[in-house]
């Protein structure tokens, strides 16, 4: 019986390191015992265009992918990827955001504008932001900022810290180790 069931999207910009949460993720839950699909759609990540992965952990379930208003949880490193999946989260849900501002290729073109506050298309739901990058450039890595938003975002899971350190040990490149611990530790800190 899984100690954990939720619905999670995670969503970023090609080369902030999405598809690595997902992983940390995936092994986490794999060494709880608990069920757990996840289902990554890398689409022009290589250009520094949107990356999206869903993360269904839980006893039953039968897609890998997050129905729209079906994720419990979303987790955006950057702000307007944030804006634009936030219709994933159902009725109560809670998106962990990075502050983080990356233009995109209509923006820089001039074609569009970043929107003022990419944040108010969350108004109706639980918002946890931080400026994970700045964190994880003092942490020593600024590709650590994805293991600060685990960090976070562990605090909503009935895992142990002693878990999580063992799935990102697992997962991370031995020489990053210390970085990425150090970047969950603040994450989780953040939280507590």
């Amino acid at each position: 019986m899984s100690k954990a069931a939720f619905d999670l999207v995670i969503v970023g910009v090609g080369g902030q390191g999405t598809l690595l949460a997902s992983k940390i993720l995936g092994r986490l839950a794999l060494s709880e015992n608990c069920g757990v699909k996840v289902s990554e759609v890398h689409g022009m990540s290589q250009r520094g265009g949107s990356v999206i992965t869903h993360v269904r952990v839980g006893d039953s379930m039968h897609s890998p992918m997050v129905a729209l208003g079906g994720a419990d949880y979303l987790i955006s490193f950057e702000a307007l990827e944030a804006a634009r999946a936030a219709c994933y989260l159902k009725p109560g849900g809670t998106a962990i955001v990075n502050t983080q501002h990356i233009l995109p290729m209509p923006v820089i073109t001039g074609a569009a504008a970043y929107p003022d506050d990419p944040l108010s298309a969350l108004a109706s739901y639980r918002v946890e932001s931080a400026d994970a990058l700045g964190i994880a450039v003092e942490c020593g890595s600024q590709k650590a900022l994805n293991l600060v938003l685990l960090g976070m975002f562990s605090r909503h899971l009935p895992f142990e810290e002693a878990a999580w350190r063992d799935a990102i040990a697992a997962c991370v490149p031995q020489k990053t180790l210390e970085v990425n611990l150090a970047a969950f530790a603040r994450g989780r800190a953040l939280m507590g």
